[in-house]
């Protein structure tokens, strides 16, 4: 009997592997092709069958992104962009948290509710108003307009940190308020620094979502001078022809920041995710 539950749980622990192996294998299928498609040559794009390998690997593709484009311009760019916001934004979102969770005032579960509701709304019904008024206050073509409205907080970072903020034992709150304490310096001192996964969580999310952002840079920055990385990139590929081999090169380059963030915050972004409790 006991033989036969270790065989079936070997099986069913095999049979795990295995699909988590394939959802991993579809993942990085695309990552495969992009640093395969960067070590070729224009020709050999798209030969069938295709190689996955390269005949010749064809460094210099990487030396003509930086030819053709300005890319430490456009990362400096990027930075000054979403570090900024993302910054502000989960500062904001974490003092909305805190009223959330630790703080009764009346209309406090109705006032979350349609605070949630925003998540609803797609950012397609606000693009044109929000165009509109940007360009009434003169805003298009600067970096205003990817900038102001991030830093005013999420209501999907607002709802992540409420839900860690809310694992804190509120005798710790109740301790802090006999002593004396404010508010403020209960947020600063307790809060805080036992939610540093959960920021760490919401830091890494914000920054990949400007990081990435590829829509909102191209309606509101006109000038050369201003783009994005993402912007530039997106410069390397024409109308009519594109050289797929380079486009592929500075897309691979654009990753390194992001999988080295990634790599670095990894540990306090698993704890993040996974600490962070659906407590109601």
């Amino acid at each position: 009997m006991m033989k036969k539950q270790q065989t079936s749980q070997f099986i069913s622990k095999a049979m795990l592997y295995l699909i988590l192996l394939v959802f991993v294998a579809f993942i990085a299928a695309p990552f495969a092709v992009m640093l395969s498609t960067s070590l070729k040559d224009e020709a050999s794009v798209f030969t069938f069958p295709p190689q996955w390998i390269p005949a010749t690997f064809h460094w210099e593709n990487y030396s003509k992104v930086f030819l053709q484009l300005d890319l430490i311009k456009g990362f400096v760019n990027t930075l000054l962009i979403i570090i900024p916001p993302t910054l502000l934004g989960l500062l904001s979102s974490a003092f909305a948290a805190y009223s959330f969770s630790h703080l009764n005032f009346k209309g406090r579960d109705s006032l979350f509710f349609v605070f949630l509701m925003t998540m609803m709304l797609p950012g397609v019904i606000t693009m044109i108003p929000s165009y509109v008024i940007f360009t009434q206050l003169g805003w298009v073509d600067t970096w205003l307009p990817l900038m102001v409205p991030g830093s005013f907080g999420t209501a999907f970072c607002t709802f992540f940190l409420r839900q860690s903020f809310m694992t804190i034992p509120k005798e710790l709150v109740v301790a802090a308020k006999i002593d004396g304490m404010s508010h403020p310096r209960i947020f600063f001192t307790i809060i805080l620094p036992l939610s540093k996964p959960a920021l760490v969580t919401q830091a890494v999310l914000g920054f990949l979502a400007g990081y990435n952002d590829f829509l909102g840079p191209l309606i509101y920055i006109n000038s050369s001078q201003k783009m994005t990385l993402q912007l530039m990139l997106s410069s390397l590929q024409g109308m009519y022809s594109s050289n797929f081999s380079i486009l592929m090169a500075g897309a691979a380059l654009a990753v390194i920041p992001t999988l080295i963030l990634c790599i670095v915050s990894q540990k306090a972004f698993v704890r993040g995710i996974t600490m962070t409790g659906l407590k109601g």
